[in-house]
């Protein structure tokens, strides 16, 4: 009663099958297969009878025959064979019941047949035989039924394909209508893939005897037919067949048969390329006639390579234009070729590719790169003796502007890595070339007479070179003892300021890496490597670039990440410190996400840490030289106010820790030669420098501006037109105006009981001499600069005064007061 329920259901689906809605159509197909799956033999005793019982139109049957093949191709495991005998006869009369093709029915029916066929290959073929007698050109779909049940059931119908091929290549020169001769090729195309993938897997098949010359003669007879005469047809979609199939057909040739007519096959596929041919199926098919050829151990293919090499060159050159599916799997096809030849051919290949990257054209250079990307990464072993050659090569790249050259170079770069390309001599340049294309920024001009749509970015360029950079950092571990410490050599120098973070991140990772492994590989001969920054250099350019909160690229933390991991190599006592105070910054700059940190309270956290590293080292010789390298970096950062104003504070604190008088005098006295006036953020950082200086060094400070004072640059004589030639004469107003504001730091900064006794005497009186000059005896007030400075530092003065008055009113004569933050610690570190 319920098998006639669902019989009975089925049949009310299938009659309404006939509504012309595509949706419905699909939504009655969707409830046959769902019924299907609880009811298989029902359904499809169902669908047998209603098909044969009723005339429908083919759009009808077309909708009930794919039913019927997704219910046997998602249950085939519950088909019974009775079952299965009624499903094929169906099938088989519906393929054939037309001479005419009418595609999509026709091809319903056949791909039912390949789907009992996976199971019940021996009934299919009793069946399709039939209709396949010798002398009688076989219906459309019996061919294409053949040809996709050899793929479907490769152990199946193996045994079946000789007396196939004995029936089928007769009828190659009955063949007259284009649809049969192409139907013809993709049956022994499906024929050849399937002898090709038995014979691969013998140990599972159920004949392991069967091998290559069972079927050669037979396919080379049919090889004959296609090359010499189907292959001109006018018809594309024949040569397109005749393509495909000359491929697979290739391994399977006779050894002596295939060296003989290499010379005329393979110009002749290449020719293709130049007719109205889809280029992946020419290439598909000449990268299968290569294999046979080398798998051949051909003496034929040599004397072809230039003409071979120079047409795959060029489609790959080609396929530049384009990114459309087809052209993507017609280069990765072409990328195969270059892979099988430089197996084979290595010496020819090179010759071949490496003068081209002298040229100028982008897409030349791209196309090249890309195939020497592929060839390192897929005949490696075969390139091994060539790395001194091809890194030579690869130099002329470098200088090209294109963003494909340069996308296809750090892609060529990341190979050569993984290859041990970056390990030879000259490797370095490479990685160095990775680093400034980590700094570009970007460019938002049009670029002129250029074709190459640079739809590849400056910034899609900086990003895949960082991800470059980080992933062969982290993940070759060939590349740990290259890099490390090589990639400081980047750290410290301006021009790579952009690159900092990701080398900062890198530099993080292999230390941590190295530390793990051995410490004394870890620790840095700076003797040997005589290109590295010295410690000093290291700590000073990490602490400033940590100072700035923008770019919020992560590159402070990324620097104080990578202090953190180096603090051995920086000083052997440093570490207690670092590894106390850095883990409470980071958290600062995490925290700051949520909570704006501001510059200052940020600027005087990194000042507390260079305080408390200076107590720690406790090494005056340290410390002092520490100081020089920071003077040293200061002009460096003439295109960053923040960073500069900061190690401006960084010097004063610094030089107040040293106990050598004399250095802090010549550190301060290089201060005022070197600083650059006109700027009035360095005017600043020049006086915040000596304010911090004078908690501890007051004495240096004061002589060291009085004497300034006295110079002849103030007198603006002869010498000072010397020393300052590239300054107009409003200049020494600037400096007026920095050493008045100098006094008013040092007046705030240095110790109550010390200042306020030189107030009058030391600061007082020097600040009104700068506003005061004589000209031919005559006292005149001097145009300022700045109309607000003198009164705002007056004002400084003058609360630097009552503060200190009110603390001595205090703590008594003797009473000594000392600021909060970082000049507390200066206070505290007296020699």
């Amino acid at each position: 009663m319920a098998n006639s329920s669902i019989k009975r259901l089925a049949i009310t689906l299938m009659d309404t099958s006939t509504d012309k809605d595509p949706d419905v159509q699909e939504q009655i197909y969707s409830s046959l297969c769902f019924m299907g799956e609880t009811a298989m033999v029902e359904v499809l005793e169902s669908c047998d009878s209603y098909l044969r019982q009723n005339k429908l139109s083919t759009t009808h049957r077309t909708i009930i025959l794919r039913a019927m093949e997704t219910i046997v191709r998602e249950n085939l495991s519950k088909l019974n064979k009775d079952t299965a005998k009624m499903v094929i006869l169906l099938a088989s009369n519906e393929m054939t019941k037309s001479k005419d093709i009418v595609f999509e029915w026709q091809q319903a029916a056949s791909n039912v047949l390949v789907a009992v066929g996976r199971s019940f290959i021996n009934n299919v073929m009793e069946e399709i035989l039939l209709k396949f007698q010798p002398g009688i050109l076989p219906h459309f779909f019996i061919m294409q039924t053949l040809a996709n049940l050899s793929v479907a059931n490769v152990f199946g119908m193996v045994p079946f394909l000789n007396s196939i091929l004995g029936t089928m290549l007769p009828m190659l020169g009955m063949a007259k209508q284009d649809p049969m001769k192409a139907v013809f090729c993709v049956a022994l195309q499906r024929f050849s893939e399937s002898v090709l993938e038995y014979l691969a897997n013998l140990d599972k098949a159920p004949d392991p005897t069967v091998r290559k010359d069972t079927f050669s003669n037979d396919l080379f007879n049919a090889y004959d037919v296609l090359f010499n005469n189907w292959l001109q047809n006018r018809e594309s979609k024949v040569r397109l067949a005749v393509v495909e199939a000359l491929g697979p057909m290739s391994h399977l040739l006779p050894n002596e048969k295939l060296e003989e007519h290499l010379p005329r096959l393979i110009p002749g596929i290449l020719s293709l390329y130049k007719k109205n041919v889809e280029a992946f199926y020419v290439t598909k098919s000449f990268c299968q006639i290569l294999e046979s050829g080398v798998a051949n151990d051909s003496r034929t293919l040599e004397p072809l390579m230039d003409s071979v090499l120079a047409a795959l060159h060029s489609q790959i050159c080609f396929s530049m234009d384009s990114s459309t599916l087809m052209m993507e799997r017609n280069k990765n096809e072409l990328l195969r070729c270059f892979t099988v030849l430089a197996a084979k051919f290595p010496d020819n290949l090179l010759s071949f590719l490496l003068p081209k990257m002298e040229t100028s054209n982008p897409k030349v250079r791209v196309g090249t790169l890309i195939i020497l990307k592929q060839v390192l990464n897929s005949a490696a072993p075969f390139m091994e003796v060539k790395k001194a050659l091809i890194l030579a090569a690869v130099r002329n790249p470098l200088q090209d502007n294109s963003n494909r050259v340069r996308r296809a170079m750090v892609q060529l770069i990341s190979a050569m890595a993984h290859h041990g390309y970056l390990e030879q001599p000259g490797g370095e340049v490479l990685l160095e070339y990775i680093i400034r294309l980590c700094c570009i920024t970007a460019d938002t001009t049009p670029r002129r007479g250029n074709s190459e749509q640079e739809e590849v970015t400056d910034e899609s360029v900086r990003r895949i070179s960082i991800n470059t950079l980080y992933l062969i950092s982290t993940t070759v571990d060939r590349m740990i003892n290259v890099l490390w410490p090589y990639l400081l050599e980047f750290v410290v120098p301006i021009q790579y300021t952009n690159a900092l973070t990701p080398v900062c991140k890198s530099l993080v990772h292999l230390g941590q890496k190295k530390l793990a492994d051995n410490v004394e590989s870890f620790l840095i001969n700076y003797n040997v490597n005589v290109n590295l920054p010295s410690p000093f250099a290291l700590f000073a350019r990490l602490l400033v670039v940590s100072a700035s909160l923008q770019p919020s690229d992560g590159r402070n933390a990324a620097a104080l990440h990578l202090l953190s991991v180096l603090q051995i190599n920086i000083h052997p006592a440093i570490g207690r410190c670092w590894e106390q105070e850095i883990p409470g910054l980071l958290q600062s700059l995490e925290e700051s996400e949520e909570k704006v940190l501001q510059q200052k309270e940020w600027e005087d956290k990194l000042l507390k840490l260079l305080a408390d590293s200076l107590q720690t080292v406790g090494d005056d010789g340290w410390t002092c030289d520490l100081s020089q390298e920071m003077r040293k970096q200061l002009n460096t950062y003439s295109s960053s106010t923040i960073q500069k104003n900061f190690l401006y504070k960084c010097i004063g604190a610094t030089l107040g820790a040293c106990c050598n008088r004399d250095v802090v005098r010549k550190g301060l006295q290089d201060l005022l030669t070197n600083a650059q006036y006109q700027e009035e953020s360095e005017r600043e950082g020049l006086a915040v420098a000596f304010g911090i200086c004078s908690a501890h060094h007051l004495d240096e400070t004061l002589e060291k501006l009085s004497e300034f004072l006295k110079s002849d640059i103030m007198k603006k004589n002869v010498n000072f037109f010397n020393l300052f030639k590239d300054r107009a004469d409003g200049d020494l107003e600037k400096i007026k105006s920095a050493l008045i504001l100098c006094y008013g730091y040092v007046a705030v900064y240095a110790p109550t009981e010390l200042v306020l006794p030189r107030i009058e005497s030391d600061i007082l009186r020097n600040v009104f001499l700068y506003f005061h000059t004589k000209v031919l005896g005559i006292k005149v007030e001097p145009k300022v600069q700045c109309p607000s400075l003198p009164a705002n530092l007056l004002s400084s003065l003058c609360s630097a005064i009552h503060y200190a008055r009110k603390i001595r009113a205090e703590r008594g004569p003797r009473g000594r007061a000392v600021g909060g933050g970082y000049i507390t610690r200066w206070g505290q570190m007296r020699c």
